[in-house]
């Protein structure tokens, strides 16, 4: 198609007329091509795909969905991207991929006040001419009002009306705890994550039942707010290991607050594990290659993502799909933690 790839036309988006001009063929005869209608002759069919191809012609998906009411696209709704989204978009896309379905990323960027409530403004802005279903990534709200089938991964308010996919937070933490436990740790602090989200809620319980299942009196002293950011929680660490009596490990309830405590130890020249035992939460990529390699608990991101997909898919199909999936969570032992100091 030498002509074709001569007469491609210069800058901007390429329409159908473009394709009709260079094809030698109508417009009609172009949408019944690419909308897969009868009608048009086979040489004519072939020589018009290879202009569409030759050319990079797609149509907007708001086009698509006002034919058929569809556009093929999924969405995957974030508040922002950062370590967690960004590893459960890999297990999303990998899914994904043969399924027929396209995705889009779309990060709420809300922060303070505009927060709450953020995923159904999102929603209100790309369903039905963008995005035929979604995934949405710790929704502060519940969906089951959405015009479009949506699966939670992780909702701030846990299962609540809707398809929901989470880890077990609670186990999670208990293993966490326990391993501390095991190595001789007694004063065990926690920096626990944001308060409005359930999986904070879910790992703070965790840390308590497993301290009270030992037989031992939790210090409310020892119990901080991570928020599970990672400035916050070295801000907050450089206070609990100042203290006289401080703790000899810290249990932080995601990897981003782990590396805060990790860093607060640094400046203030104590050991790790040596002097004090660090665990986190999540097993992002990070957790691996820190100084020293960070003992955590494990999710399943990947595994999340594509069981999301999975759910998602099924409600696209108009099947029935599980109202709720809880996956196990491991304990991943590394070199931050280890045997509490004597004395």
């Amino acid at each position: 198609m030498d002509s074709a790839l001569g007469a491609r036309p210069g800058a901007g988006r390429v329409t159908i007329g473009d394709v009709a001009r260079v094809a030698g063929v109508s417009i009609p005869t172009v949408s019944k091509v690419i909308n897969h209608r009868d009608g048009v002759a086979a040489a004519t069919m072939v020589r018009v795909q290879q202009v569409v191809a030759d050319l990079g012609y797609e149509t907007s998906l708001v086009a698509r969905s006002l034919r058929s009411s569809r556009t093929g696209v999924v969405g995957i709704l974030v508040p922002e991207f950062e370590p967690f989204s960004t590893e459960l978009l890999r297990g999303i896309s990998s899914a994904t991929t043969g399924t027929g379905y396209e995705l889009l990323a779309y990060a709420g960027l809300m922060t303070g006040a505009d927060r709450p409530g953020w995923e159904r403004r999102s929603l209100s802005r790309l369903s039905g001419t963008l995005i035929d279903g979604a995934i949405v990534v710790t929704p502060t709200t519940a969906l089951s009002s959405s015009s479009i089938p949506v699966v939670a991964i992780d909702p701030h308010t846990g299962p609540e009306g809707h398809a929901t996919v989470d880890a077990d937070n609670e186990g999670g933490a208990v293993q966490a705890v326990e391993h501390l436990l095991a190595l001789g740790h007694t004063r065990i602090a926690h920096l626990r994550g944001r308060a409005d989200l359930a999986s904070a809620q879910l790992r703070e319980a965790g840390y308590r039942s497993a301290l009270t299942a030992a037989g031992l009196t939790i210090d409310d002293r020892l119990v901080r707010d991570g928020d599970y950011q990672e400035e916050q929680s070295a801000a907050v660490a450089r206070d609990l290991l100042a203290m006289d009596d401080r703790p000899t490990a810290v249990f932080a309830a995601n990897d981003s607050s782990a590396f805060g405590v990790l860093r607060a130890a640094a400046e203030l020249d104590l050991r790790i594990p040596e002097d004090l035992s660090v665990v986190g939460f999540d097993d992002v990529p990070q957790a691996s290659i820190t100084t020293p390699p960070l003992t955590t608990v494990s999710q399943p991101l990947a595994e999340l993502g594509s069981r999301a997909v999975d759910m998602l898919l099924t409600m696209l199909r108009g099947e029935a799909a599980s109202d709720h999936v809880r996956l196990s969570t491991t304990l991943r032992v590394r070199s931050s933690t280890g045997p509490a100091p004597r004395g």
